[in-house]
């Protein structure tokens, strides 16, 4: 473990060189310099009070805090105690609880069969194997098979799949980002083209690679006010098979027409009420007027839960991804609730619900704010800043944002990273394209400047159950926490507040939304 070389008596920097939407300077703090007070209280930041929380938030017990489940109730529960001994104000509508009703929806295994019958032979293959996009009734009878390559051309001089299963392999999926995203868009394409062929389903071969078998440890989660956040299946079916006799017979195959026909039949799913909360603590403000506006810093504390049908190893608890962005925004809150002098603008601490499902927590919050849209200036997020091991290198002192050009929050925390001996950079390959995957974008679309800072993306066990909490390097976290600290202080001391780039296209609609809100705040 590197030493931080933390010195918090040093800590001086200046802000003069911000610039405004418009690329012109505008009037900030020419200087911020941390208090006596300030610095004490940002080296309370600790890599082994995080390394205790964390050893709970991704143990066993938790069963890796799946979006509903017990597991996340009970880090829920932990969150709020530790917001309650640190002295955040409650600030949901129970407690520290923003409560919420959704529909679980999970998968019927009554009267489930799956069929391939080739040459006279019916494989059936067991549900443990079997994986589909979408939870709902299906049905298919002795539908005929053809079998098409996964290859660039292989489309060319296909024959008719209108009504028919299309068999192909897929190519194994890369377990860490960007590779992830660069396979996975290369297959979605290849996809998308055999769908424009109206094909009655699409089954994959899947032979151990991709690891998103077991369809009925799935399931899904349904709000009235967000119902598109559910899929269910649609034309064609797209069905996933990791079975050895089912992959024997896909190379027996040749490509093109076959003997083989598959049947389905899938029960109309199960429904079961649910009740998932955010969990919000507020740092109350001092200045008579920006007290009551606010600066979040925001994590989601779930993760994919386990897979009971699988042996060894089955529960995926998150210790990155993101039980280290939980137990940071609870440590930072500890360190920050000391402060004798409190911060000019309120600061608000919030773990999200259901990110993994699909920003589903955040979603909401931006749906029913417990502070004003329009008086809320900027949101951090944070995202997997406990792993500093990448296949890109050494990750110790680096910090990326998403989105990183389209506001000013981005100028700030890189301001303070320079103060911190911390390198945050744009990363060119996952700065635009990451923007939406975790709960800064659900805050954007409602005007919030609002990124996601990270250390690594990509990291050996990401979404894997080996992404367990001693593997975590407490020391680098707790220096780009005290970053974070920083960089909230330095937003919540300013008058005023950071503004989306009116010349990036890409945050357009964000400073459409946030105009729309609270156009004081853009002028």
């Amino acid at each position: 473990m590197k030493k931080s070389g933390f010195r918090p008596s040093a800590w001086v920097f200046s802000l003069s060189l911000l610039l405004g939407a418009a690329g012109q300077p505008r009037e900030q703090n020419p200087s911020f310099t941390l208090t006596p007070d300030q610095s004490e209280a940002l080296a309370r930041i600790s890599a082994g009070s995080m390394r205790g929380h964390l050893s709970f938030i991704a143990s066993d017990a938790l069963e890796g805090r799946d979006t509903p489940s017990a597991g996340l109730e009970i880090a829920a529960e932990y969150i709020a105690a530790q917001f309650r001994r640190s002295g955040l104000e409650p600030a949901g509508d129970d407690g520290y609880f923003q409560s919420s009703r959704w529909t679980m929806i999970s998968p019927n295994p009554k009267n489930f069969r799956f069929t391939l019958t080739d040459s006279g032979k019916t494989l059936d293959i067991p549900a443990s194997k079997f994986s589909m996009l979408g939870i709902g009734a299906a049905s298919l009878d002795r539908v005929a098979v053809v079998k098409i390559p996964f290859e660039e051309h292989s489309l060319r001089g296909t024959g008719a799949v209108e009504g028919k299963a299309v068999i192909t392999e897929l190519p194994a999926t890369a377990q860490e980002p960007p590779a992830a995203s660069q396979v996975s868009r290369r297959r979605q394409e290849f996809i998308n083209r055999v769908a424009a062929l109206r094909p009655a389903a699409i089954v994959g071969i899947d032979r151990g690679e991709r690891r998103d078998s077991g369809y009925f440890s799935s399931r899904a989660v349904r709000h009235p006010e967000f119902v598109g956040l559910v899929s269910v299946p649609a034309p064609p079916l797209r069905i996933t098979v990791d079975d050895a006799s089912v992959n024997a017979a896909f190379d027996a195959m040749a490509p093109g027409d076959t003997h083989a026909t598959i049947s389905l039949n899938l029960s109309a799913p199960l429904t079961q009420e649910a009740v998932l909360r955010n969990v919000i603590g507020l740092l109350q403000g001092s200045d008579p007027v920006l007290k009551d506006s606010y600066i979040l810093l925001s994590a989601h504390y779930d993760h994919l839960g386990t897979r009971p049908q699988l042996e060894g190893d089955n529960i995926w608890n998150g210790a990155n991804d993101n039980g280290s962005g939980t137990v940071s925004v609870i440590e930072i809150a500890s360190a920050l609730a000391t402060l004798r002098e409190r911060p000019r603008r309120s600061i608000a601490f919030v773990a999200f619900f259901g990110e993994e499902h699909g920003l589903l927590g955040s979603r909401f919050y931006a749906k029913h704010p417990v502070f004003p849209l329009e008086k809320t200036a900027a949101a951090i997020n944070l995202e997997q800043v406990g792993r500093t091991d990448s296949p890109e290198g050494d990750q110790h002192g680096k910090a990326r944002i998403t989105g990183f050009d389209y506001s000013e929050v981005s100028k700030v925390i890189r301001a303070a990273g320079e103060q911190a001996g911390i390198s945050v950079y744009k990363d060119g390959e996952t700065s635009d394209d990451y923007f939406s995957r975790s709960d800064n974008q659900a805050l954007a679309d409602v005007g919030i400047p609002s990124h996601t800072l990270c250390v690594a993306f990509d990291y050996p066990d990401y979404h894997r159950p080996t992404d367990h909490w001693d593997k975590i390097d407490y020391e680098n976290m707790a220096r780009t926490d005290r970053m974070v600290a920083l960089a909230l202080l330095m937003l919540a001391q300013d008058a005023d507040p950071p503004r989306w780039n009116a010349n990036n296209p890409r945050a357009a609609r964000y400073l459409k939304a946030r105009e729309e809100k609270h156009p004081e705040t853009q002028r």
